[in-house]
Protein backbone atom coordinates (compact mmCIF):
# COMPACT_ATOMS: atom_id res chain seq x y z
CA UNK A 1 0.00 0.00 0.00
CA UNK A 2 1.24 3.55 -0.68
CA UNK A 3 0.72 7.27 -1.10
CA UNK A 4 -2.15 8.28 1.22
CA UNK A 5 -1.82 11.82 2.57
CA UNK A 6 -2.47 12.55 6.24
CA UNK A 7 -5.78 14.28 6.87
CA UNK A 8 -7.45 15.73 9.97
CA UNK A 9 -6.57 13.60 13.00
CA UNK A 10 -5.10 10.99 10.65
CA UNK A 11 -1.58 9.52 10.71
CA UNK A 12 0.60 9.28 7.65
CA UNK A 13 0.53 6.52 5.08
CA UNK A 14 2.88 3.92 6.53
CA UNK A 15 1.76 4.38 10.10
CA UNK A 16 -1.86 4.05 9.01
CA UNK A 17 -1.10 0.81 7.17
CA UNK A 18 0.79 -0.68 10.10
CA UNK A 19 -1.81 0.37 12.66
CA UNK A 20 -5.00 -0.60 10.84
CA UNK A 21 -4.33 -2.96 7.96
CA UNK A 22 -1.19 -4.98 8.68
CA UNK A 23 -2.97 -6.79 11.54
CA UNK A 24 -5.59 -7.96 9.03
CA UNK A 25 -2.91 -9.91 7.14
CA UNK A 26 -1.95 -12.05 10.13
CA UNK A 27 -2.45 -15.70 9.35
CA UNK A 28 -1.14 -15.21 5.81
CA UNK A 29 2.67 -15.04 6.15
CA UNK A 30 3.17 -14.58 2.39
CA UNK A 31 1.70 -11.08 2.74
CA UNK A 32 4.86 -10.17 4.71
CA UNK A 33 2.92 -7.98 7.09
CA UNK A 34 2.12 -5.60 4.19
CA UNK A 35 5.73 -4.45 4.35
CA UNK A 36 6.60 -5.55 0.81
CA UNK A 37 5.23 -4.42 -2.55
CA UNK A 38 3.53 -7.74 -3.34
CA UNK A 39 2.11 -10.86 -1.74
CA UNK A 40 2.53 -14.43 -2.94
CA UNK A 41 -0.03 -17.21 -3.31
CA UNK A 42 1.38 -20.68 -3.99
CA UNK A 43 -0.68 -22.39 -6.68
CA UNK A 44 -0.55 -25.68 -4.80
CA UNK A 45 -0.14 -26.16 -1.09
CA UNK A 46 -0.82 -23.55 1.55
CA UNK A 47 -4.05 -21.70 0.85
CA UNK A 48 -4.65 -23.28 -2.59
CA UNK A 49 -5.22 -27.02 -2.57
CA UNK A 50 -4.20 -29.53 -5.21
CA UNK A 51 -6.81 -29.83 -7.94
CA UNK A 52 -8.21 -26.32 -7.45
CA UNK A 53 -8.25 -23.28 -9.69
CA UNK A 54 -8.44 -19.64 -8.66
CA UNK A 55 -11.48 -17.39 -9.03
CA UNK A 56 -10.88 -13.62 -9.00
CA UNK A 57 -13.37 -10.79 -8.52
CA UNK A 58 -12.94 -7.02 -8.24
CA UNK A 59 -15.68 -4.63 -7.17
CA UNK A 60 -15.61 -1.00 -6.05
CA UNK A 61 -17.79 1.21 -3.86
CA UNK A 62 -17.96 5.01 -4.14
CA UNK A 63 -19.38 7.26 -1.42
CA UNK A 64 -22.67 8.77 -2.49
CA UNK A 65 -23.15 6.12 -5.19
CA UNK A 66 -22.95 2.71 -3.49
CA UNK A 67 -23.21 3.78 0.13
CA UNK A 68 -24.27 6.91 1.98
CA UNK A 69 -21.55 9.39 2.86
CA UNK A 70 -22.71 9.36 6.50
CA UNK A 71 -22.53 5.56 6.85
CA UNK A 72 -20.23 4.28 9.59
CA UNK A 73 -16.88 2.84 8.54
CA UNK A 74 -17.53 -0.68 9.83
CA UNK A 75 -20.72 -1.03 7.79
CA UNK A 76 -19.03 0.27 4.65
CA UNK A 77 -16.11 -2.15 5.09
CA UNK A 78 -18.41 -5.11 5.59
CA UNK A 79 -20.50 -4.21 2.55
CA UNK A 80 -17.35 -3.79 0.44
CA UNK A 81 -16.09 -7.23 1.41
CA UNK A 82 -19.48 -8.89 1.15
CA UNK A 83 -20.34 -7.68 -2.36
CA UNK A 84 -17.14 -9.31 -3.59
CA UNK A 85 -17.76 -12.46 -1.57
CA UNK A 86 -21.21 -12.62 -3.13
CA UNK A 87 -19.64 -13.04 -6.56
CA UNK A 88 -17.44 -15.82 -5.21
CA UNK A 89 -20.57 -17.42 -3.77
CA UNK A 90 -22.26 -17.31 -7.18
CA UNK A 91 -19.35 -19.30 -8.59
CA UNK A 92 -19.32 -21.88 -5.82
CA UNK A 93 -15.92 -20.70 -4.56
CA UNK A 94 -14.40 -20.72 -1.10
CA UNK A 95 -12.69 -17.44 -0.15
CA UNK A 96 -8.91 -17.31 0.22
CA UNK A 97 -7.46 -13.77 0.34
CA UNK A 98 -8.27 -10.26 -0.83
CA UNK A 99 -6.46 -7.05 -1.76
CA UNK A 100 -7.74 -3.58 -0.97
CA UNK A 101 -7.27 -0.18 -2.63
CA UNK A 102 -8.57 2.87 -0.79
CA UNK A 103 -8.67 6.43 -2.16
CA UNK A 104 -9.07 8.79 0.80
CA UNK A 105 -10.32 12.40 0.75
CA UNK A 106 -8.39 14.71 3.08
CA UNK A 107 -11.52 15.29 5.18
CA UNK A 108 -11.88 11.64 6.23
CA UNK A 109 -11.17 11.25 9.94
CA UNK A 110 -8.94 8.54 11.38
CA UNK A 111 -11.76 7.39 13.68
CA UNK A 112 -13.79 6.44 10.60
CA UNK A 113 -10.86 4.39 9.28
CA UNK A 114 -10.52 2.65 12.64
CA UNK A 115 -14.15 1.56 12.39
CA UNK A 116 -13.51 0.53 8.79
CA UNK A 117 -10.66 -1.79 9.86
CA UNK A 118 -12.82 -3.19 12.67
CA UNK A 119 -15.53 -4.06 10.14
CA UNK A 120 -13.05 -5.81 7.89
CA UNK A 121 -11.72 -7.82 10.83
CA UNK A 122 -15.22 -8.91 11.86
CA UNK A 123 -16.07 -10.21 8.40
CA UNK A 124 -12.64 -11.75 7.82
CA UNK A 125 -13.24 -13.84 10.92
CA UNK A 126 -16.77 -14.76 9.88
CA UNK A 127 -16.09 -15.67 6.26
CA UNK A 128 -12.55 -17.04 6.46
CA UNK A 129 -10.64 -14.62 4.24
CA UNK A 130 -7.43 -12.63 4.90
CA UNK A 131 -6.05 -9.32 3.63
CA UNK A 132 -3.05 -9.91 1.34
CA UNK A 133 -2.14 -6.33 0.37
CA UNK A 134 -3.28 -3.37 -1.66
CA UNK A 135 -2.79 0.38 -1.97
CA UNK A 136 -3.73 3.64 -0.27
CA UNK A 137 -3.93 6.97 -2.02
CA UNK A 138 -5.41 10.44 -1.71
CA UNK A 139 -8.24 11.77 -3.86
CA UNK A 140 -9.88 15.18 -4.32
CA UNK A 141 -13.12 13.33 -4.99
CA UNK A 142 -15.35 11.13 -2.84
CA UNK A 143 -14.08 8.21 -0.80
CA UNK A 144 -13.50 5.34 -3.24
CA UNK A 145 -12.85 1.74 -2.24
CA UNK A 146 -11.86 -1.17 -4.47
CA UNK A 147 -11.43 -4.76 -3.38
CA UNK A 148 -10.24 -7.84 -5.25
CA UNK A 149 -11.19 -11.20 -3.73
CA UNK A 150 -9.53 -14.49 -4.62
CA UNK A 151 -11.33 -17.78 -4.12
CA UNK A 152 -10.87 -21.37 -5.22
CA UNK A 153 -13.06 -24.01 -6.83
CA UNK A 154 -12.39 -27.60 -7.82
CA UNK A 155 -10.85 -27.61 -11.29
CA UNK A 156 -13.43 -28.23 -14.00
CA UNK A 157 -16.41 -27.24 -11.79
CA UNK A 158 -16.97 -23.70 -13.02
CA UNK A 159 -20.38 -22.06 -12.66
CA UNK A 160 -21.02 -19.57 -15.47
CA UNK A 161 -23.77 -17.14 -16.40
CA UNK A 162 -23.59 -18.44 -19.98
CA UNK A 163 -24.85 -21.97 -19.25
CA UNK A 164 -28.65 -21.48 -19.09
CA UNK A 165 -30.69 -23.81 -21.30
CA UNK A 166 -34.19 -23.49 -22.73
CA UNK A 167 -36.52 -25.39 -20.43
CA UNK A 168 -34.57 -24.54 -17.27
CA UNK A 169 -36.40 -23.20 -14.25
CA UNK A 170 -35.20 -19.91 -12.73
CA UNK A 171 -34.55 -19.79 -8.98
CA UNK A 172 -33.51 -17.20 -6.42
CA UNK A 173 -32.29 -17.48 -2.86
CA UNK A 174 -33.73 -15.56 0.07
CA UNK A 175 -36.05 -12.63 -0.52
CA UNK A 176 -35.93 -10.06 -3.29
CA UNK A 177 -36.27 -6.27 -3.29
CA UNK A 178 -35.32 -5.66 0.33
CA UNK A 179 -32.21 -3.61 -0.43
CA UNK A 180 -33.88 -1.26 -2.93
CA UNK A 181 -36.70 -0.70 -0.45
CA UNK A 182 -34.12 -0.35 2.31
CA UNK A 183 -32.51 2.59 0.54
CA UNK A 184 -35.94 4.19 0.31
CA UNK A 185 -36.43 3.54 4.03
CA UNK A 186 -33.11 5.23 4.85
CA UNK A 187 -34.13 8.23 2.74
CA UNK A 188 -37.49 8.49 4.52
CA UNK A 189 -39.47 7.59 1.40
CA UNK A 190 -41.54 4.75 2.93
CA UNK A 191 -44.52 5.94 4.95
CA UNK A 192 -46.80 4.31 7.48
CA UNK A 193 -44.58 1.34 8.28
CA UNK A 194 -43.42 -0.01 11.61
CA UNK A 195 -39.92 1.04 12.63
CA UNK A 196 -38.88 -2.61 12.90
CA UNK A 197 -39.84 -3.13 9.25
CA UNK A 198 -37.91 -0.04 8.16
CA UNK A 199 -34.87 -1.11 10.17
CA UNK A 200 -34.91 -4.58 8.64
CA UNK A 201 -35.02 -3.21 5.09
CA UNK A 202 -32.29 -0.66 5.82
CA UNK A 203 -29.99 -3.37 7.18
CA UNK A 204 -30.55 -5.46 4.07
CA UNK A 205 -29.26 -2.51 2.02
CA UNK A 206 -26.30 -1.77 4.24
CA UNK A 207 -25.26 -5.31 5.11
CA UNK A 208 -25.90 -7.94 2.41
CA UNK A 209 -25.35 -11.60 3.16
CA UNK A 210 -23.04 -13.50 0.77
CA UNK A 211 -24.50 -16.97 0.15
CA UNK A 212 -21.20 -18.83 0.24
CA UNK A 213 -22.47 -22.10 1.68
CA UNK A 214 -25.26 -22.24 -0.89
CA UNK A 215 -22.94 -21.47 -3.79
CA UNK A 216 -20.67 -24.39 -2.99
CA UNK A 217 -23.64 -26.73 -2.76
CA UNK A 218 -24.99 -25.64 -6.17
CA UNK A 219 -22.01 -27.11 -8.02
CA UNK A 220 -23.26 -30.02 -10.11
CA UNK A 221 -26.94 -29.17 -9.53
CA UNK A 222 -27.50 -26.03 -11.59
CA UNK A 223 -26.62 -24.53 -14.96
CA UNK A 224 -26.18 -20.72 -15.04
CA UNK A 225 -25.48 -18.65 -11.92
CA UNK A 226 -24.81 -15.09 -10.82
CA UNK A 227 -25.63 -12.88 -7.88
CA UNK A 228 -28.32 -10.20 -7.92
CA UNK A 229 -26.48 -6.91 -7.69
CA UNK A 230 -28.22 -4.80 -10.34
CA UNK A 231 -31.79 -6.12 -9.93
CA UNK A 232 -33.55 -9.42 -10.56
CA UNK A 233 -34.84 -8.62 -14.05
CA UNK A 234 -31.66 -6.89 -15.19
CA UNK A 235 -29.36 -9.63 -13.94
CA UNK A 236 -31.55 -12.35 -15.43
CA UNK A 237 -31.23 -10.43 -18.72
CA UNK A 238 -27.43 -10.75 -18.36
CA UNK A 239 -27.80 -14.53 -18.05
CA UNK A 240 -30.07 -14.60 -21.08
CA UNK A 241 -27.72 -12.53 -23.20
CA UNK A 242 -24.69 -14.62 -22.26
CA UNK A 243 -26.58 -17.89 -22.83
CA UNK A 244 -28.46 -16.92 -25.99
CA UNK A 245 -31.90 -17.56 -24.46
CA UNK A 246 -34.94 -15.68 -23.15
CA UNK A 247 -36.68 -15.83 -19.79
CA UNK A 248 -39.92 -15.08 -18.02
CA UNK A 249 -40.35 -13.93 -14.43
CA UNK A 250 -43.63 -14.61 -12.63
CA UNK A 251 -43.94 -11.58 -10.35
CA UNK A 252 -46.37 -13.29 -7.97
CA UNK A 253 -43.77 -16.01 -7.28
CA UNK A 254 -40.95 -13.63 -6.32
CA UNK A 255 -40.26 -14.21 -2.60
CA UNK A 256 -40.81 -11.19 -0.37
CA UNK A 257 -39.85 -10.46 3.21
CA UNK A 258 -42.54 -9.25 5.64
CA UNK A 259 -41.05 -5.77 5.36
CA UNK A 260 -41.29 -5.77 1.58
CA UNK A 261 -44.87 -7.08 1.74
CA UNK A 262 -45.77 -4.29 4.11
CA UNK A 263 -44.26 -1.69 1.77
CA UNK A 264 -46.09 -3.11 -1.26
CA UNK A 265 -49.36 -3.23 0.64
CA UNK A 266 -49.11 0.55 1.09
CA UNK A 267 -47.80 1.33 -2.39
CA UNK A 268 -48.21 -1.24 -5.14
CA UNK A 269 -46.04 0.77 -7.53
CA UNK A 270 -43.01 -0.32 -5.46
CA UNK A 271 -43.15 -3.66 -7.28
CA UNK A 272 -40.84 -2.10 -9.89
CA UNK A 273 -38.24 -1.41 -7.19
CA UNK A 274 -38.57 -5.01 -6.01
CA UNK A 275 -38.08 -6.45 -9.50
CA UNK A 276 -35.50 -4.01 -10.85
CA UNK A 277 -33.77 -2.57 -7.78
CA UNK A 278 -30.23 -3.61 -6.99
CA UNK A 279 -28.08 -4.57 -4.00
CA UNK A 280 -29.91 -7.74 -2.88
CA UNK A 281 -26.84 -9.96 -3.43
CA UNK A 282 -28.98 -13.08 -3.39
CA UNK A 283 -28.11 -15.86 -5.83
CA UNK A 284 -29.91 -16.20 -9.15
CA UNK A 285 -29.57 -19.50 -10.99
CA UNK A 286 -31.16 -21.77 -13.56
CA UNK A 287 -31.59 -25.52 -13.25
CA UNK A 288 -33.50 -28.39 -14.88
CA UNK A 289 -37.11 -28.42 -13.62
CA UNK A 290 -36.64 -31.89 -12.12
CA UNK A 291 -34.01 -30.45 -9.76
CA UNK A 292 -36.61 -28.33 -7.95
CA UNK A 293 -37.33 -30.80 -5.16
CA UNK A 294 -33.62 -31.27 -4.47
CA UNK A 295 -33.10 -27.50 -4.38
CA UNK A 296 -36.06 -26.92 -2.08
CA UNK A 297 -34.69 -29.52 0.32
CA UNK A 298 -31.24 -27.91 0.11
CA UNK A 299 -32.82 -24.61 1.08
CA UNK A 300 -34.43 -26.22 4.12
CA UNK A 301 -31.08 -27.72 5.13
CA UNK A 302 -29.37 -24.33 4.89
CA UNK A 303 -32.32 -22.46 6.44
CA UNK A 304 -32.37 -20.33 3.28
CA UNK A 305 -35.47 -20.43 1.05
CA UNK A 306 -34.84 -21.25 -2.61
CA UNK A 307 -37.77 -20.23 -4.80
CA UNK A 308 -38.68 -20.92 -8.41
CA UNK A 309 -39.62 -17.58 -9.97
CA UNK A 310 -39.82 -18.32 -13.70
CA UNK A 311 -38.28 -20.18 -16.58
CA UNK A 312 -35.88 -20.06 -19.51
CA UNK A 313 -37.33 -20.00 -23.03
CA UNK A 314 -36.20 -19.71 -26.61
CA UNK A 315 -35.86 -16.20 -28.03
CA UNK A 316 -34.32 -13.16 -26.36
CA UNK A 317 -35.07 -10.78 -23.51
CA UNK A 318 -36.94 -11.12 -20.22
CA UNK A 319 -40.72 -10.99 -19.88
CA UNK A 320 -42.31 -10.19 -16.51
CA UNK A 321 -45.81 -11.58 -15.96
CA UNK A 322 -48.30 -10.48 -13.32
CA UNK A 323 -50.52 -12.82 -11.32
CA UNK A 324 -53.00 -13.06 -14.20
CA UNK A 325 -50.31 -13.94 -16.73
CA UNK A 326 -50.27 -10.51 -18.34
CA UNK A 327 -46.97 -9.00 -19.36
CA UNK A 328 -45.90 -6.09 -17.17
CA UNK A 329 -44.22 -3.00 -18.61
CA UNK A 330 -41.34 -1.83 -16.44
CA UNK A 331 -39.89 1.66 -16.82
CA UNK A 332 -36.49 0.22 -15.86
CA UNK A 333 -35.19 -3.32 -15.57
CA UNK A 334 -32.13 -2.84 -13.42
CA UNK A 335 -29.38 -0.55 -12.17
CA UNK A 336 -26.95 0.82 -14.76
CA UNK A 337 -23.51 2.05 -13.76
CA UNK A 338 -23.26 4.49 -16.69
Amino acid sequence: MAKAKPGPSRPGEFELIQRLFAPLSRGFPDAYGLADDVAYVALEGGLVRAGEELVLKTDALVAGVHFLAEDEGDLVARKLLRVNLSDLAAKGARPIVYTLAIMLPDSLEYAWLERFAEGLKADQDEFGIILAGGDTDATPGPLTLSLTALGAIPAGRRLLRSAAEAGDAVFVSGTIGDAALGLKAIRGELRGMAQSELDFLAERYRLPRPRLALGRRLRGLVHATMDISDGLVGDLAHICEASGVAARVEAASVPLSPGARAALARDGSLIESVLAGGDDYELLFTAPPDAESVLIELGRELALPLTRVGGIEGGHGVRVLDGAGREMALARTGYRHF
